[in-house]
């Protein structure tokens, strides 16, 4: 099952687009994500109307609509896929992909994505045959660019040979090859996320203001990757992401004991925003004002420090242990420490000042801290950073 996965598919101007309905009822049957693209050509053949109704998505069709790439719209489509799907692949849009051409959306973001591309070519057999879409097909699959089809039989302009695009339940099982057979296939990845709740009494607590965003995030992306991904999350406000074991816990102490029991796992992300203290003796009821002007005394006691207890274990540490560092100031001296002190691999460091915005916002800055030094990566949005700290974890424990 494709539970999660997000395929951002490409409708190319062919006949056979039309069965391109099929191939996203197919898809979502499976669980899949499908945002689609249309070319110009593409909506001689089938209608907009059609494509949005069946994905359930808007579907994306101009370079310069002024809504969309205000936020640089090209970029964030071809970026927030698992997949990029090209169906079909007309001779043009495989010229474009093969010598780089971007003069419309499609071909835009087919040069903009970092994510992997499967296409289904579809033309006439004089065309497929035609030196020139060999080229450009032999320059695509060196690029590792992956291909499914074409198939042979009769074409719509009444010849026969190579040419049609593939069936619908070969392209399917293309796009589940592609997706679940991911670097991280049959890797096991603990992800934790959002804020602790840590109660005073029953209606009151102390937490903080993550949104566990870009926990959610990092656990997609692995997910994308082929990873089993155990997500423990707070009482976070983001949407989950799909395609995980989620494990939900209020406390830091229930965090814990849900991480130990997630375990084994060949990485552990600790992307939660777990409260330092906890209120010792938290009361059993609500406390109330007496009218007298005295105030509650709270008396704190340490929070268990999740991500020092897996660093240090002396057995079944995971072979790759990354923490947050969220800090108001000298943001890489502290996150540098906090590396060494908790004993971790990585520390993926970020400034939470209030005037950042990042705090519950959309987009993060950070530094990538390990013992060799540190990358600086640019502010980018919170699934960006997942999909490069993903791809980065598995550069390390990928099969």
């Amino acid at each position: 099952m494709l539970n999660g996965r997000r395929v951002l598919l490409v409708i190319g101007g062919g006949i056979a687009a039309y069965k391109c309905l099929d191939l996203i009822r197919r898809l979502q049957d499976r669980g899949a994500q499908v945002v689609p693209v249309m070319t110009r050509a593409a909506e001689e053949f089938v209608t907009p109307l059609s494509v949005a109704a069946l994905s359930g998505s808007k579907v994306y069709r101009e370079l310069f609509d002024l809504t969309d790439e205000a936020e640089m719209g090209h970029i964030q489509l071809s970026r927030a896929a698992d997949l990029v799907v090209v169906a079909p692949a007309t001779a043009d849009l495989m010229a474009k992909m093969a010598h780089g051409v971007a003069g419309d959306l499609a071909s835009t973001l087919l040069m903009a994505t970092d994510k992997r591309v499967l296409i289904a070519p579809a033309m006439n057999v004089r065309m497929w045959d035609h030196a020139a879409t060999q080229r450009n097909l032999e320059t695509l699959t060196g690029d590792g660019v992956l291909v499914v089809g074409p198939d042979s039989g009769n074409m719509a302009c009444g010849e026969y040979g190579p040419g049609r695009m593939a069936e619908v339940p070969e392209i399917v099982a293309a796009v589940e090859d592609a997706l679940l057979n991911g670097p991280l296939k049959g890797k096991h990845v603990l992800v934790t996320s959002g804020p602790t709740h840590e109660p005073i009494d029953p209606v009151r607590y102390i937490a903080n203001r993550s949104s566990g965003s870009q926990g959610s995030a990092i656990a997609q992306a692995l997910v994308g990757l082929g990873a089993r991904v155990t997500f423990v999350t707070g009482p976070a406000t983001a949407p989950m992401p799909e395609g995980v074991d989620l494990v939900r816990v209020e406390t830091a102490a229930e965090m814990l004991a849900a991480v130990k029991k997630g375990l084994p796992a060949d990485a552990a992300v600790f992307a939660a925003a777990v409260a330092d203290w906890r209120v010792e003796g938290a009361s059993d009821s609500k406390i109330k004002k007496d009218g007298t002007g005295n105030l509650p005394v709270l008396e704190f006691a340490e929070n268990p420090d999740i991500l020092a207890t897996v660093s240090k274990m002396k057995t079944g540490r995971p072979n790759l242990v990354v923490g947050f560092a969220a800090e108001t100031d000298h943001v890489i001296d502290h996150a540098t420490a906090k590396r060494l002190r908790k004993g971790c691999d990585w520390i993926v460091a970020n400034d939470v000042s209030p005037e950042t915005g990042i705090m519950g916002g959309s987009e993060n800055d950070v530094t990538l801290i390990h013992k060799d030094g540190a990358e600086d990566w640019p502010r980018m949005g919170k699934q960006a950073v997942a999909d490069r700290l993903a791809a980065k974890i598995a550069e390390v424990i990928g099969g």
